[in-house]
């Protein structure tokens, strides 16, 4: 019982987050600190354009899940264990789940901030995504580097132990410490594609929706010219009840001159599929992801051309280069604080997106090739 109880008060015991924003004051709310607006609108982009959404996390599935390799032995059993069983958030484990986060939030904001935290004896314990609302960047003393400090009540306070922080950015402009998101440039090809959806959704409300225009003209009689009004009512009082029979055929009968017409019936609705592939092609672009990925069937085939999978892989290896010094440093944090000397090293599973009929050919001409070499130094 009392090896749990050990146990039970060394997990309570875990050190505080650096990079979430101290509460202060017991009246101060969570969410006090400005959000850059830059971010909160390409968050709002992903919301309102399922496409942006999509595009973001297919990239962050594409670019694939990784091993880390330290030599084998103690070392490695005990990284491994680490890596598949770290805490990461409120109900997810392992690291992989938490480099997810990380590159969601570095491809949407351009910029990603994590931490290893420490237990009470100063071990790692978990991994936390930090929000960049709580988060500021200032430039270092040697003028090179990037500083992180958390915004508190007053002015933001660089965090106690940056080697215990990770910092990514994403494609940064000269002089910039903050990145550039993936999203740039898309707010106002978005702009234009949510008005061309939303009088797509206006037309169809007006015109799908069928309303009638019923017209009585009266007669030359001087009786007609008297009784207009009255009479014009009745017409109006029986198509009325014809409309609302409730699913069931009414007719409509009327003496006199009655005209009835569908309201916009003459009218031509604009053509939308044009403009909006257009501004879709600007959005697949951006993303470097073939249309297909995304739902969008703009071709006779759906099968990956070997240069859209090229252009593709090279993309994604882009990324994963980003993402290796965040791995490589959380796993040389974990090596010594916990008295190991090796050096880990990140591997990154290959990345496959052609079909399984393509890769079992490519291993035959590479088999057969290794054969015909054979065969070459045998002879010699």
């Amino acid at each position: 019982m009392g090896l749990f109880r050990k146990k039970r008060e060394a997990t309570a015991e875990c050190a505080a987050v650096q990079t979430g924003r101290p509460r202060r004051l017991p009246f101060e709310a969570d969410d006090t600190a400005p959000c850059p607006a830059q971010h909160r609108l390409y968050y709002a982009l992903r919301e309102a354009v399922p496409v942006i959404d999509a595009a973001v996390l297919k990239l962050v599935r594409l670019t694939g899940g990784f091993d880390v390799d330290c030599g084998g032995g103690e070392a490695q059993a005990a990284l491994d264990g680490f890596l598949q069983n770290v805490s990461v958030g409120g109900s997810q484990r392992g690291i992989e789940a938490f480099i997810s986060t990380y590159f969601e939030q570095l491809l949407t904001c351009g910029t990603a901030v994590g931490e290893l935290v420490l237990d009470a004896q100063g071990r790692p314990a978990a991994l936390y995504n930090a929000r960049l609302e709580d988060i500021e960047l200032r430039r270092a003393a040697d003028g090179l580097g990037a500083e992180v400090c958390v915004r508190g009540a007053g002015a933001a306070e660089p965090v106690r132990c940056p080697q215990l922080i990770m910092l990514s950015v994403l494609n940064p402009l000269p002089g910039h410490l903050e990145g550039t998101s993936l999203l740039r440039g898309l707010p106002f090809v978005s702009g234009v594609l949510m008005k061309i959806y939303d009088a797509v959704g206006l037309n169809w409300e007006r015109v799908g929706n069928v309303r009638f225009a019923v017209t009585y003209k009266p007669g030359s009689d001087a009786v007609d010219k008297a009784y207009a009004k009255d009479r014009a009512m009745q017409v109006a009082r029986e198509w009325g009840e014809a409309m609302r029979a409730g699913g069931a055929v009414k007719d409509f009968v009327a003496a006199g001159d009655v005209q009835i017409k569908v309201i916009g019936a003459d009218n031509q609705i604009l053509d939308s599929e044009v403009p909006a592939r257009q501004m879709l092609e600007q959005i697949v672009a951006k993303t470097g992801l073939p249309p297909f990925m995304l739902g969008l069937s703009w071709s006779s085939t759906e099968r990956m051309s070997s240069q859209q999978a090229d252009a593709l892989t090279s993309e994604l290896e882009a990324y994963r280069r980003v993402l290796t010094p965040v791995v490589d440093k959380i796993c040389a944090l974990f090596l010594r604080l916990n008295g190991f000397t090796a050096t880990a090293r990140t591997v990154w599973r290959d990345i496959t997106l052609l079909d399984t009929v393509e890769l079992a050919r490519a291993e035959l001409y590479r088999a057969q090739a290794a054969q015909i070499g054979k065969k070459d130094g045998e002879a010699t």
